[in-house]
C-alpha cells in the first residue's frame, strides 16, 4: 500500500511552514513531534510507505494536545498530520499493541479497556439515577469510559450525581447503551472506528429524546461538540453547568473546606474550547478556598500527558514526565490542593504525587469532589 505525499502536504498545509520553530518550542513531550513528522513527509517523496515511521517514538509520544496547532502563525495543521499518518498506518495494522488492544476493546466492548458493557453502569445502581429508556428526560449525563469503569475516577461520577440531584437537575444517563465517545480513538488513528461511534451515538442520543448533553470528560465534550457533525444538540461541561447553577443560586456551598488550591486546565477544556472562567468561578465560589493561579495556566497550561491515546501507549518520553512537573509546580505555590476537571488529568497527577514522593505535601482532586465536599453530599 503506498501513500502519495503530495497528498498529505496539501491536505494539512505543510507547504505553507515557514520552519520557525513555534511548534517544536511548545511542544510539551520531549521528542519535538510536529516539526519531525514535516520533515519525515517531506522525505517520503521518494519511498515506497511510511512503514517505517510506526517505529519512531515521537509519533506515538504526541498528545495532541494543539499547542502546535494552535501557536502555527501559518495555519499547518500539525495535530491533523499526525493523526493522518497514525490513521494510515492503522489501516496497515502497523500500531504499537497497547494502541490495537485499546482499538479493538472499543470495536467490542465500546470502552478502550475492554470492560464489560453490561457493568458499565454498576457504579450508580444505588444513586437513584434515570436510565434512559425505562424514564424519560431532556438531559442526558454523558458519563464517559473511564469515569464509568475507574475506582478512582467513579467518585467523580457519583458527586455530580448528587450535586445534581441536590440542585434540583432534571436528568438521566444511558446506563449500559453507552459507548465511547471516540475521542481518542480518532487520535489514535482509526478513523473509521470514530465515524461508526459518533454515527451510533448520534442516532441514539436523538432516539432517546435528548435536548441537552452534559459530560465529565472534556475530551468527551470536544468530540461531541465540535466532531459529531450531525448532531445539533447543545453540549456542555459539567463546570460550565456548575457554573450556571451558582450563578443562579441553585447550589448550597455551606461547608468551609479550609483548603488551598491551585487549578490545572485540561488541554482539551481550555486551549482547545475556552472554557477558561467556569472552572475558577467555582473554585473561588468554595467556601473556605484559597485559591493560586498557576503561572502557566488558561492558554498555557501545561499538557499533562494523557490525551491522544498516551493512557494506552507504552513509553514515548523521556525525561521528567509533565505530571511530576506539574505537581511540582503546585507544591512550589503552596498549594494543598490540585483541583481539575478531567479524568485524564486526575489518574495522571495522582499517579505522579506517588511516584514524586509527595503525597503528604499535596492532594489531587476533581473540581466536582470539592463541590460536593462543600455542599456535604459526598
Amino acid at each position: 500500500m503506498k501513500i502519495d505525499p503530495k497528498t498529505f502536504v496539501h491536505d494539512f498545509q505543510l507547504n505553507i511552514c515557514i520552519q520557525c520553530g513555534t511548534c517544536t518550542g511548545g511542544c510539551p513531550v520531549k521528542f519535538r513531534s510536529p516539526l519531525n513528522m514535516r520533515r519525515l513527509v517531506r522525505e517520503s517523496y521518494f519511498t515506497e510507505n511510511f512503514s517505517s515511521i510506526s517505529k519512531r517514538p515521537e509519533l506515538w509520544a504526541c498528545t495532541t494536545c494543539s499547542t502546535c496547532s494552535l501557536r502555527c502563525p501559518s495555519g499547518v495543521k500539525n495535530v491533523e498530520l499526525i493523526m493522518g499518518i497514525r490513521n494510515f498506518l492503522a489501516n496497515k495494522g502497523e500500531v504499537p499493541s497497547t494502541i490495537r488492544d485499546a482499538l479493538e476493546n472499543t470495536l467490542l466492548q465500546g470502552n478502550p479497556w475492554g470492560r464489560f458493557r453490561d457493568r458499565r453502569a454498576d457504579w450508580a445502581k444505588d444513586l437513584g439515577v434515570k436510565i434512559f429508556g425505562e424514564e424519560t428526560s431532556e438531559t442526558l449525563f454523558y458519563v464517559g469510559c473511564a469515569p464509568s469503569y475507574d475506582p478512582r475516577v467513579q467518585s467523580v461520577s457519583t458527586a455530580l450525581v448528587r450535586i445534581f440531584q441536590k440542585a434540583g437537575v432534571d436528568f438521566g444517563i444511558l446506563g449500559k447503551k453507552e459507548s465511547c465517545c471516540g475521542n481518542e480513538i480518532r487520535r489514535m488513528g482509526e478513523q473509521a472506528l470514530f465515524k461508526k461511534l459518533a454515527k451510533d451515538n448520534t442516532a441514539l442520543f436523538k432516539k432517546s429524546g435528548v435536548k441537552r448533553i452534559i459530560t465529565i470528560s472534556p475530551h468527551c465534550y470536544n468530540a461531541i461538540k465540535n466532531e459529531y457533525s450531525d448532531l445539533n444538540i447543545p453540549v456542555q461541561h459539567y463546570t460550565q453547568v456548575l457554573a450556571d447553577l451558582i450563578e443562579a443560586g441553585k447550589l448550597n456551598l455551606s461547608k468551609r473546606l479550609g483548603i488551598s488550591a491551585t487549578f490545572h486546565d485540561p488541554c482539551f477544556l481550555g486551549k482547545q474550547n475556552k472554557v477558561f472562567d467556569e472552572p475558577r468561578k467555582i473554585l473561588t465560589s468554595i467556601p473556605g478556598c484559597d485559591y493560586i493561579e498557576m503561572e502557566r495556566s488558561r492558554e498555557r497550561s501545561l499538557c499533562c500527558e494523557g490525551g491522544g491515546g498516551r493512557m494506552w501507549a507504552e513509553g514515548g518520553t523521556e525525561g521528567k514526565r509533565n505530571g511530576e512537573i506539574r505537581i511540582r509546580e503546585a507544591v512550589a505555590l503552596g498549594a494543598k490542593t490540585l483541583a481539575t476537571a478531567c479524568p485524564f488529568c486526575l489518574l495522571t497527577f495522582e499517579d505522579s504525587v506517588k511516584t514524586s514522593g509527595l503525597s503528604e505535601q499535596i492532594v489531587v482532586k476533581d473540581i466536582a469532589e470539592l463541590v460536593g465536599e462543600a455542599m456535604e453530599v459526598v
